[in-house]
């Protein structure tokens, strides 16, 4: 298959200031800076001048190019990265000097380079305004952006087969116009036949061949989704099938150059399941009952964070219905979270605010009981320094493509899949879409950061690592499954999938965005 830094779009960030608007000053004499050297002027080497370029490939990282045109005298360079640092050296003459700097917040910061001729008593100055990459996460209320059943954020009636429709984000619900990108609860509903859904920026890039879920006819089918805002301040929403669908957007936040909450990455970790009694009350929960359960301060997760990452499942419901996650306290939203039938173990990322006492709640929709399941996978905080940078949109595994040699997601078994690339640098965790498709049987899927390196983890007799305890999708015989996926790649940059179930089935995982500290 392709390597991933080829699989990838461009990320890359250039920028561009020219020679021809540096500022040229002759230093004041007596200010100390000037040196008097018999038959020079002061205002000698005239031809001083700085072209400034620079790359940012990463989240927070900076990487600029000084171009200096000089006489050949020593020269004297200050680099202010606009952050309060600089960097200072030393050359000689004509020449370029690189200098790479990480930002420890994301924003935009004014980039200036000096060189001074303390000879000639002449100073050049070029600069550049830099937008970190990275971005942070803004917690909103869960509210509805686009609900076509009743002409919420669009016009009224279905979306047609293969058809789109769009819904303005920027500027809506107290969003601010600069949005880069928002996390979305997409449903579709009112299905006929089966079918998937693309959600993307829009813009001029033609509709990905990623998705985002799947659906058959008959099914309600929510999912998570991180996506880019196009400049228009739109995000479009693609109908994959040949039939009619209605479709619901909510959202639970957004991402902006400035600052708010990073991120951080946690291996999946159990917070509640109602079978055993673990951070609620033991024993189903009613329906239209709801509970409360405390995320912050406990299992690693601090005090004082803003929006908890998690991976919610429903099993044992006893008739349809669908759950609603939101903060602890708040009044019930009409936004759910994740739809099921009788019957039905089904299973979502939610991204969702906490209460300032650190708490979330849970609602079941339904008029009966069900089993609920809560793992949290990651966290945002003020001093979560991971932030999140669009990558677009690209498919790194596809089990059904002749590129993929190795084979289905074996039975009761794993891929590994490697994910760090050295040309993005490294991340603490990627966005996925991971999908489940030609199933002959019910399983779940788990995914987890390697223990071991490539080396160990590829070769015959490989060590095997333990076996996830949590899941991330659950499906039945004949179902294509999607789900959301806040994965880390752990220290050796890959990711295990576990298939949980006794029959082999494909998988297919999408990226769409990474998290960095640096």
């Amino acid at each position: 298959m392709p390597s991933l830094a080829k699989a990838q779009p461009s990320a890359v960030r250039t920028y561009n200031s020219p020679a021809d608007r540096t500022v040229r000053t002759v230093l004041p004499a007596g200010s100390g800076r000037a040196v008097t050297v018999p038959g020079q002027s002061a205002a000698g080497n005239p031809d001083l001048a700085l072209d400034i370029s620079g790359s940012t490939r990463t989240a927070l990282g900076l990487e600029i190019t000084s171009e200096i045109t000089s006489a050949d005298v020593t020269l004297e360079v200050v680099v202010d990265w606009g952050d309060g640092t600089t960097d200072k050296s030393a050359t000689k003459g004509s020449g370029k000097l690189k200098n790479k700097h990480t930002y420890t917040e994301v924003g935009e910061y004014q980039v200036k380079v000096t060189v001074t001729d303390v000879v000639n008593g002449v100073q050049a100055v070029n600069g550049l305004t830099h937008l970190t990459q990275g971005t942070e996460f803004t917690p909103h209320a869960p509210t509805r952006l686009l609900d076509t059943r009743d002409g919420t954020g669009t016009k009224a009636g279905k979306v047609s087969g293969r058809g789109t429709t769009r819904v303005k984000v920027a500027g809506t619900a107290g969003i601010p116009a600069d949005v880069e990108a928002v996390a979305l609860n997409v449903t579709v509903t009112n299905t006929t036949g089966d079918g998937h859904v693309t959600v993307w920026e829009g813009d001029d890039f033609g509709i990905p061949e990623t998705s985002n879920l799947n659906y058959k006819a008959g099914q309600s089918v929510p999912n998570m989704v991180i996506v880019p805002v196009g400049s228009d301040g739109y995000v479009d929403l693609f109908n994959g099938g040949w039939q009619s669908v209605d479709l619901i957007a909510d959202i639970t936040g957004y991402f902006t150059h400035s600052p708010s909450s990073g991120y951080t990455t946690m291996n999946p970790t159990r917070f509640v399941d109602t079978r055993e009694g673990l951070g609620t009350a033991k024993g189903q929960l009613a329906g239209r009952g709801t509970f409360a359960t405390r995320i912050s301060g406990l299992n690693g997760v601090p005090q004082g964070i803003t929006a908890v990452a998690l991976n919610v499942t429903v099993t044992n419901p006893k008739e349809a219905g669908h759950l609603s996650v939101f903060p602890g306290g708040s009044a019930t939203p009409t936004a759910s979270n994740l739809n099921f039938t009788a019957g039905q173990t089904v299973a979502n990322s939610v991204i969702v605010p906490v209460s300032p006492d650190g708490k979330i709640s849970l609602f079941n929709g339904a008029w009966a009981p069900t089993d609920v399941v809560v793992d949290v996978v990651g966290y945002y905080s003020k001093d979560s320094k991971a932030a999140y940078v669009v990558t677009g949109s690209y498919r790194i595994i596809d089990t059904r493509e002749s590129w993929w040699r190795r084979g289905k997601l074996p039975a009761h078994s794993y891929l590994s899949q490697r994910f760090t690339s050295d040309d993005r640098g490294p991340a603490d965790a990627y966005v996925l879409n991971a999908t489940v498709t030609n199933t002959s049987d019910s399983g779940f899927l788990s995914v987890a950061p390697s223990p071991f390196p490539w080396l160990e983890n590829d070769q015959p007799g490989a060590p095997v690592p333990p076996r996830p305890g949590s899941s991330t999708l659950n499906w039945e015989a004949g179902q294509t499954t999607s789900n959301l996926v806040q994965a880390s790649d752990g220290d050796h940059g890959i990711i295990n999938f576990w298939n949980q179930g006794w029959k082999d089935a494909d998988l297919i995982i999408d990226v769409f965005g990474v998290y960095q500290t640096s």
